[in-house]
């Protein structure tokens, strides 16, 4: 390799590291100026995002919505899972945020808005055609009239499918029978800071769904993900 190029390499490496940097330093002064709206002051680790990954439902022609997606780690998990740009729609309501995950997934539909207001941040088109949405929202922060609306804006654009949401609580973050749900915990790990469980809620008087695939088993390797349905890799095409 030229000297040029490994020049090159290099300050690609630095701006990366910066970026993560700035990423991390973000989330601390967010978290401190409002704790409700950022959900910890750390990204989600390898090990969450890939229990998340390993939860999640979709069919082929549908999409995944992710609530509250911070600096991007889970999206970036979705996308190596297999789920198309196009069909993944982040919701963020911190504008500097919504701006970098602009920047890092070109093509994924990055919206700048409140959870609770999805039916109209959501197209209309893709209303009923949402596999699984992904909650990283501090809901047990929310008053419990707030957790209803937002609650309310998942199922008015995924009727009937309920949600995954990771938190940091021992037990259930939200009181699902108050709230007419079902709930599961679905996963939990120790290797994220702080350790974090995954909940699946369900509106207690919804069937199962057939449809719906899973993307699959996830493993890291050597800190990068490798996803795999069945013995096949999901980057060629199997939820596309």
């Amino acid at each position: 390799m030229s000297q040029a190029l490994r020049k090159s390499a290099r300050h690609g490496d630095l701006a990366r590291d910066a970026v993560e940097n700035e990423s991390r330093f973000g989330l601390l002064s967010r978290w401190m100026k409002n704790p409700l709206r950022t959900g910890s002051v750390v990204p989600s680790s390898p090990a969450l995002c890939a229990r998340l990954v390993r939860q999640t439902r979709r069919a082929p022609d549908e999409a995944v919505i992710e609530l509250g997606a911070g600096t991007g780690p889970v999206s970036r998990a979705l996308l190596a899972a297999g789920v198309p740009p196009e069909k993944l729609f982040v919701v963020e309501i911190v504008p500097g945020m919504a701006a970098q995950l602009r920047r890092s997934f070109p093509g994924v539909n990055v919206i700048e808005g409140d959870a609770r207001d999805l039916p109209t941040l959501i197209p209309r088109q893709w209303h009923g055609r949402i596999g699984d949405v992904i909650c990283g929202i501090p809901l047990v922060l929310l008053r419990k009239s707030e957790q209803r609306r937002f609650i309310d804006a998942i199922e008015a654009v995924a009727p009937g499918r309920g949600f995954l949401h990771y938190s940091y609580c021992v037990t259930s973050p939200l009181p699902a029978k108050a709230h007419d749900l079902s709930k599961a915990r679905e996963a939990w790990t120790p290797l994220n800071f702080p350790p974090a469980s995954v909940w699946r809620y369900m509106p207690a008087s919804s069937s199962p769904l057939p449809h719906a695939v899973n993307l699959g088993p996830v493993c890291v390797c050597k800190g990068q993900p490798v996803h795999e349905f069945q013995g096949r890799s999901l980057s060629g095409g199997k939820f596309a």
